[in-house]
């Protein structure tokens, strides 16, 4: 096991390194030892799925201020899932740090995703103990950007735009127009503000990027549109 390189990884420097080697330690490798003072990762496991389940939250609120807790929750549940942690498990090459039993070496358990996932939700308790929230906040949004880069491309049930372009155009025979009226923030870090004009509707949405502002926008302006006919 080599901590060095997992911590290079990782992007954590561990003070208690003893929280890391728990963290690695699967219960058929433990089950097999005489050393009963060694711990499987578990109860780890346990709470770095309620730390990464918080933080998803933080993260996913603050991409898409104006969804409302439905939308997030499937967002949430589509992000932290099995296959999400163990691509990122794979990306910083946690199976080789992984203490096995025979038999799960046997059966290339290095490569399961449900010992992939269930290892990095405990690395990421380890890094919560050993350096706060703060720490464990910082490295699964390090680790998770890439993924919500691709959320942030709406999926078909949340593309607002086009239910909106469709229903005007159907109904009301009018083109929605979309302007940016406020910007907000670093250059790394921006907030937009968009206004949407359709007939005499007028709504405004924010967002981490200019698109997903104007998916904000056209939500309400739908939201109103559906309830008028209602």
């Amino acid at each position: 096991m080599d901590i060095l390189k997992l911590e290079k990884e990782l992007g954590h420097t561990f003070k208690d390194k003893s929280l890391i080697k728990t963290a690695l330690c699967h219960s058929s490798y433990t089950n097999e030892q005489s050393d009963t003072t060694l711990r499987d990762n578990e109860r780890l496991e346990f709470l770095g799925d309620a730390v990464l389940s918080l933080t998803a939250g933080h993260i996913l609120m603050d991409f898409f201020p104006d969804l409302k807790e439905g939308d997030l929750s499937k967002m949430r549940a589509g992000l932290v899932n099995e296959s999400k942690l163990a691509s990122i498990a794979k990306i910083i090459n946690l199976g080789e740090h992984i203490k096995l039993g025979k038999g799960e070496l046997q059966t290339n358990g290095r490569e399961k995703k449900s010992i992939l996932a269930d290892a990095f939700e405990a690395v990421i308790a380890a890094v919560y103990l050993d350096g706060g929230f703060d720490a464990s906040f910082r490295i699964i949004k390090l680790h998770f950007s890439p993924f919500l880069n691709s959320i942030s491309k709406p999926t078909a049930n949340l593309d607002y735009k086009s239910r909106l372009q469709e229903l005007v155009q159907g109904s009301h025979n009018s083109i929605p127009s979309y302007h940016i009226i406020d910007e907000t923030g670093p250059d790394h870090d921006k907030a937009f503000k968009t206004q949407l004009k359709i007939q005499n509707i007028i709504t405004e949405g924010t967002g981490k990027s200019k698109k997903l502002a104007e998916q904000a926008a056209a939500k309400k302006a739908l939201e109103i549109l559906e309830k008028n006919q209602d």
